[in-house]
């Protein structure tokens, strides 16, 4: 095996002579005998490892290899006219109907086998496999480094043993695939030594997009083997005079143990190591990371590339923030990447977006994405972009969420294939050129909520983009066992979305009150009247003004939580046998329709609440009128419904939430008075939150300096 890797040239670097010496005779009379002078060398560097995973395996295998199955595809592939007219369903028979369900049925896509992972780099495949490396985490996404590199061309190298062949594929932004390059392996018959496989391969046409990857099938009487799979680029075209260094930024607050575990994670990554400066773990807590069993161990393993820092809770914003500080200040990285404590990172996911980063034309921000940590297929997210009209976040263009390539592998997801567009990424992994946070500053002292986004949005406008890259990602908790509406979040949430506007979008006022007033008019119809005073209490603050914001920073969360008390939808049980039983149990009882349709029903709804009388209300109500599971705790649930005990997001309590019309119309027409302030003063605060300069290095080490804890 020894003999193998070395064959593999297992190396960050390897050289290639391009040209050789020309030793044809000259004449002796005519010019002196002399040798010309060879081309250099390309120098070629290794950007993407092929990788395995070691553990987990049976929950993440499709997202790293799968038995290879014909490819599936839709007619707009080949053509997008397709796409300019509707289907009528309703001129279909139900015969027809039937038989369209029929032909679109395919067969299940197997669980992964035929094949064993031997080492992270190294897999085997039994006699008769036929494997496939399309997949998120080992499909080359060449479209990418085509846009955003000067790359023009990279170079596959690996070595294999066994008898079988190795298929080199390259897809276009429309999904459709071809092969490029076949090698056919015989090591049975040779000295038994393991075969060098070299490709380079050309970019040309790929602007769009398109991914490289490799297929792999043993003969039917031999095993075969590949190990040591890399993708490769000219280093003569990176944007950096050297290879690049990172710092992490870690921030936790009393998740120690899956802090630990992402400690663990990057000390266990010999190639990582040799690109980390250090880790900047911000410790916010009670329960520390330090007093965890191992975390010593750990410590002495990444020795003086591991900072731990104690500070009191700031939030996501201030413990990141921190990270990113301290990296500028020690001056010794390129970049630092946002890591959260609790998510499951790919190592190389790092490396990866540490290399290409290097690469860019231009600095960037590398993005990955996040799959579901309890469906690990399913990728929730890669890249958003942020709608100015509803000042919220949607999917880049031309994707989507929560993408299972369990049941859809990369294959037979021709939209995937292309080059998506971004205006940022959330901060469970987000590199920053240390170039960027000297011109922009780090992120907003905001506590949690929009930090990100807000990031995201001043680096472009600076001339910073983010690219979401495939084939970087992170698994972290989804957000649907999450309700900042019904908890202290709620505020932040509210509050930092308009500063984030305020910054960004000085004419959206009148956009902006809308939007206000619609979603507390939400909140109040699902009884969330606890929501409706954290909401007010957030454009309450706004009014303030940005000196207001990073005052209050260090006291905000306990001001909030206070002010969240005594109302019925906060009290939580942790059993709903500790409530009388309910009349009802709900499910879902509404038809789907358009969204104006359904925009209509909610105002009629909101109109219903804001003129209902006592008697609608559910104060004297001995009994919740009905259940409601956390999944049906929106608006057309609580539709004439006077008292209802609702599951929390979680899963983990029930509330007892009970109407009071007064409250509701009180609520609404002091939402009213605090949206009409701000949209009259909207152009004013916008000056004023953008001349106060948040974000700066100097505000941020007057907070570190002064916490007020």
């Amino acid at each position: 095996m020894v003999q193998a890797q070395a064959a593999a040239g297992d190396t960050a670097f390897e050289d290639t002579p391009s040209g050789a010496p020309d030793t044809t005779p000259t004449s002796p009379i005519t010019t002196p005998r002399t040798t010309p002078t060879p081309e250099p060398a390309t120098r070629w560097e290794t950007v993407n490892r092929v990788v395995y995973p070691m553990r987990d395996a049976d929950q993440t295998m499709p997202l790293y290899a799968v038995n290879w199955h014909p490819a599936h595809f839709d007619p707009s592939v080949f053509d997008e006219r397709d796409n300019l007219v509707s289907a009528d369903p309703n001129g279909m028979t139900r015969s027809e109907l039937s038989r369209l369900i029929a032909a679109s049925r395919r067969a299940a896509v197997e669980e992964p086998h035929g094949f064993a992972v031997d080492s992270r780099n190294t897999i085997t495949l039994a006699a008769g496999t036929h494997l496939s490396l399309c997949t998120y985490f080992n499909a080359f996404p060449a479209g990418y480094w085509r846009y955003w590199t000067r790359v023009r061309s990279v170079r596959f190298v690996a070595w294999a043993t066994g008898k079988g062949t190795v298929t080199l594929f390259r897809s276009t932004a429309r999904g459709l695939a071809a092969p490029v390059e076949t090698f056919t392996i015989d090591t049975k018959h040779g000295d038994g030594g393991p075969e060098r496989l070299t490709a380079e391969l050309s970019l040309k046409g790929m602007l769009d997009g398109g991914f490289y990857w490799f297929d792999a099938c043993a003969d039917a009487d031999a095993s075969l083997t590949v190990g040591d799979a890399v993708w490769q680029v000219p280093a003569r075209v990176r944007r950096t005079r050297e290879p690049g260094t990172v710092s992490v930024a870690i921030t936790t607050f009393n998740r120690p143990s899956y802090c630990l575990d992402q400690l663990r994670a990057i000390a266990g990554e010999r190639e990582l190591r040799e690109r980390l400066d250090t880790v900047y773990c911000t410790d916010q807590g009670t329960d520390l990371v330090r007093d965890q069993s191992g975390f010593a161990e750990t410590a002495d393993d990444l020795g003086g590339q591991l900072t731990y820092i104690r500070q009191g809770n700031l939030g996501g914003s201030g413990g990141f923030s921190r990270g990113m500080y301290e990296t500028v200040k020690a001056g010794a990285s390129d970049y630092t990447l946002l890591l959260d404590d609790d998510a499951i990172s790919e190592p190389e996911s790092i490396l990866r977006a540490v290399q290409f980063a290097d690469y860019t034309v231009r600095p960037v921000l590398v993005g990955g994405g996040m799959f579901h940590i309890d469906h690990r297929t399913v990728l929730h997210v890669q890249g958003e972009r942020y709608d100015a009209r509803a000042q919220w976040m949607e999917p880049s263009r031309g994707a989507e969420f929560n993408h299972d390539f369990r049941s859809e592998p990369l294959a037979d997801s021709p939209s995937m294939h292309g080059v998506r567009f971004s205006d940022f990424n959330g901060w469970w992994f987000c590199l920053i050129p240390v170039e960027t946070m000297r011109e922009i500053g780090l992120g907003l002292p905001v506590f949690i909520k929009f930090d990100d986004i807000e990031y995201g949005l001043r680096a472009k406008r600076h001339g910073f983009p983010t690219v979401s890259l495939p084939g970087v990602a992170v698994w972290h908790m989804g957000w649907h066992d999450k309700d900042p509406a019904r908890g202290w979040e709620e505020y932040f949430q509210v509050r930092n979305r308009w500063v984030c506007a305020l910054l960004h979008y000085p004419n959206a006022g009148r956009a902006a009150a809308f939007r206000m007033l619609y979603e507390e008019a939400n909140l109040g119809l699902r009884m969330l009247y606890s929501g409706m005073e954290l909401s007010q209490l957030a454009l309450a603050d706004l009014l303030k003004g940005p000196e207001y914001l990073v005052e209050s920073l260090p006291t905000k969360i306990a001001e909030v939580r206070k002010a969240r008390k005594g109302f019925t939808d906060s009290v939580t049980y942790s059993s709903p046998l500790d409530l009388p039983e309910p009349d009802d149990h709900a499910d879902r009882a509404w038809a789907p329709a358009g969204a104006r349709e359904v925009t209509k029903r909610g105002m009629k709804a909101v109109l219903a609440a804001l003129r209902a009388r006592p008697r609608a209300d559910g104060a004297k109500d001995e009994a919740p009128q009905v259940a409601i599971p956390a999944r049906f705790s929106i608006w057309p649930s609580f539709i004439g419904v006077r008292s209802a005990m609702v599951t929390s997001a979680d899963g983990d309590s029930v509330a007892w939430f009970r109407r009071d019309s007064r409250l509701y119309r009180r609520n609404m027409r002091k939402c009213f008075n605090l949206v009409r302030h701000l949209a009259r003063d909207w152009k004013r605060l916008s000056k004023e939150y953008r001349a106060y300069d948040l974000p700066s290095l100097k505000t941020w080490e007057r907070i570190f300096k002064n916490p007020k804890q």
